[in-house]
């Protein structure tokens, strides 16, 4: 018995020699000292069971633990007493081991990385009772060297969880303490959860809202704003329209197209494609210039500029800029920002609304912020304000890019007064004007023979003014004309105080409008024999009624007038032009240019149903009447608009369709009525006789 006792005692110093040198050594982490008193106990459990002498008896499992916890209890205490004793600051020793040992595990249970100990350290302090221990409690195993420990961190949650709980049970006396449970684990998870969600929901809701609702910074293709296809084109802005790819930049001069000219700058512009012919009409003058030529003639003088004037390429023919300048009040400037050439032209003088840029923004092709960027502005840039578009400004840049800036980005909006910088004088074209009311007469005349009724047909009017007897008639394509002019017939009206307007028509059938007006020469050729059967019969004027001309024919008829006017002007003739009622089927006839060059403009106030109608009518109601005069008004000037009255009326017959003919025009314009109609036009005075007649009837 005593020598078991001295064995069990032995065997207890030396648990409490290890635990001392366990909780001594400086640096060394937690998980060293667990597992050596781990490993400790569990080897003494194995030797105590396995090498037992045969004649030793048998104890009990449990009263060798309580044996075991009581020793290891005993150490606990001394230790906390050594500790107490111990001063601050000492090392090496028993209490502050154990201390450095529970600071470790707090650390690594708070989440703290606990710092490696000086290896000094280690070898003064636990190299030696470590060895010690080992051999005191194990017999021959091993020391657990600081890698083999590194690798059991390494080993997963489940061995660090034990190890974890070992040594919570070496703190507490040996007493297995479980590890507290984390309650709000689960409220942490789910708020995380919670906060990811809404983050990420926030940076797709975002995302989606600038994508949709931000500001584009695609940049538009000005070669396609100006719908450019070669590198010799210019993009042209005219005031603020943008009209495309119309100019040519060659040997550093502007060149625009005739299209762009007539339609935008100066339409007595004409390019003759027949004869390779620019011509430009003055008053009193002709200007004419030849395809490639620096020349240009005025009636018969020669003039030259130090550039071409004229250009073709292709089919198209180019206007230097610079020579449409001398007959246009317009300037012009050049542009070649952002690597696209283009070419602005201002003509409207006047006043103009302006707003300067408040902050830096951009031009954009439309009102939106998802449209291309046309152009940055900068703040304190001018522009000048078109028109209002929502919450949009359209604007025309100082550089001739018209888009949209955003209202908010604009300031000091008001109205200003742009005029030239050049001194332009707009070419007069004088007109004759008579100081009394024009009332006029046409009379148709056949013959020669018939001319010898004009006596006997004046004596019928009353305030008659002016007469036009039909005259002439254009006789073919080349301008040629047939003449039954009688100077007789001018001297009889001259007596009667009557001045002879003769008039000129198209109605030959062998006539080819277009044909007739689009070639120089034959217009010229037509001119002149009006102007010379005109100076030969005496007459003081000619009036002009070419009717059913072609829309594509409308530019060549109205330069032919242009012609016509000159040289009425230079021989004092009178030129009057016979008109429609204005509707927009013969805008191509030009009254706003006739009531320029001309010196009167009648407008035909009858025909508003005519032989071929579909349907029996007026000639000339009131309102169809009136309408004509309001509308032609907005184009002539008051004292140059004279309105035709008809003296004649129609007499209609109607016959009611039968139903094989209202089928056969059935979806056509003739089956949206019932009848057919006929018609007889009658004079005054036929039409006097035949009322009476109808009254005698009933």
């Amino acid at each position: 018995m005593d020598e078991r006792r001295r064995a069990s005692e032995e065997r207890g110093n030396s648990g409490e020699n290890t635990e001392r040198s366990v909780r001594s050594r400086k640096g060394r982490t937690e998980e060293d000292a667990v597992r050596r008193t781990s490993g400790d106990r569990t080897g003494e459990r194995k030797r105590t069971a396995g090498k037992r002498p045969l004649d030793t008896p048998m104890r009990a499992e449990g009263s060798t633990d309580r044996s075991r916890i009581s020793r290891e209890k005993a150490a606990d205490g001394a230790g906390r007493t050594a500790r107490n004793r111990r001063p601050a600051g000492s090392t090496g020793s028993v209490s502050a081991g154990a201390g450095r040992e529970r600071s470790s595990d707090a650390g690594r249970m708070s989440g703290e990385r606990v710092p490696k100990r000086k290896a000094s350290e280690a070898r003064s302090t636990g190299t030696g009772r470590q060895a010690e221990a080992g051999r005191s409690l194990s017999g021959e195993r091993q020391v657990r060297s600081p890698r083999d420990i590194q690798s059991d961190r390494k080993a997963g949650n489940s061995r660090s969880g034990a190890r974890e709980q070992a040594a919570r049970a070496a703190a507490y006396g040996g007493v297995p303490v479980k590890k507290p449970k984390k309650k709000n684990k689960v409220l942490r998870v789910i708020l995380t959860t919670f906060i990811l969600f809404f983050a990420i929901a926030g940076l797709l809701g975002g995302a989606f809202y600038w994508t949709k609702y931000g500001p584009s910074k695609e940049k538009y293709d000005l070669n396609t704003y100006f719908e450019i296809t070669s590198d010799k084109q210019l993009g042209v802005t005219v005031d603020n329209q943008v009209i495309g790819a119309q100019g040519l930049m060659e040997e550093e001069r502007a060149y625009v197209s005739y299209e762009a000219v007539r339609d935008y700058l100066n339409d007595r512009f004409y390019w003759d494609p027949n004869e390779n012919l620019l011509l430009y009409t003055l008053p009193t003058e002709m200007v004419r210039v030849d395809v490639g030529s620096k020349e240009y003639t005025i009636s018969k003088e020669t003039k030259s500029e130090d550039y071409v004037i004229l250009k073709t390429d292709g089919s198209t023919a180019y206007i230097a800029l610079d020579f449409v300048q001398q007959y246009t009040d317009l300037e012009y400037t050049v542009h070649d920002k952002e690597g696209t050439p283009r070419l602005m032209i201002v003509t409207d003088w006047g006043d103009v609304t302006t707003a300067v840029v408040k902050r830096d923004t951009q031009v954009r092709y439309r009102g939106g912020v998802k449209s291309p960027v046309l152009a940055e502005l900068e703040k304190g840039d001018k522009v000048t304000v078109i028109e209002d578009v929502s919450d949009w400004k359209e604007v025309r840049t100082e550089d001739g890019l018209i888009g949209y800036v955003k209202k908010t980005a604009l300031r000091k909006e008001k109205t200003e007064q742009i005029q030239s910088s050049r001194e332009f004088t707009e070419p007069e074209f004088t007109s004759i004007h008579k100081d009394y009311k024009i009332n006029l007469a046409w009379h148709q005349v056949t013959s020669q023979a018939a001319n010898s009724t004009v006596l006997e047909t004046i004596a019928k009017t009353k305030g008659l003014t002016t007469i036009s007897p039909t005259w002439f008639s254009v006789a073919d394509n080349a301008g040629n004309i047939t003449s039954i002019a009688s100077s007789d017939y001018v001297n009889y009206a001259h007596q009667s105080g009557i001045e002879v307007w003769a008039l000129v028509d198209n109605f030959g059938s062998e006539v080819d409008q277009m044909e007739l007006l689009s070639h120089t020469t034959a217009r010229e050729n037509l001119v002149n024999q009006l102007i010379s059967a005109a100076l030969q019969s005496g007459i003081d004027g000619i009036n002009v009624d070419f009717e059913q001309i072609p829309a594509a024919a409308g530019e060549h008829y109205i330069q032919f007038i242009r012609e016509l006017s000159v040289k009425c002007r230079l021989n004092n003739l009178v030129l009057s032009v016979d008109n429609y009622v204005p509707k927009g089927y013969n805008e191509h006839y030009h009254k706003k240019e006739q009531g320029i060059v001309a010196d009167y403009v009648i407008i035909m106030g009858y025909d508003e149903h005519f032989g071929g109608s579909l349907e029996a009518g007026s000639v000339a109601s009131y309102n169809y009447v009136k309408e004509g005069i309001e509308e032609s008004l907005k184009d002539v000037p008051a004292e140059k608009l004279i309105n035709g009255v008809p003296f004649y009326t129609r007499l209609w017959k109607e016959v009611p369709k039968t139903e094989e003919e209202l089928a056969e025009q059935e979806g056509t314009e003739e089956g949206n009525y019932l009848t057919n109609v006929t018609s007889e036009a009658l004079g005054m005075e036929a039409a006097s006789k035949t009322c009476q007649q109808c009254r005698r009837d009933r």
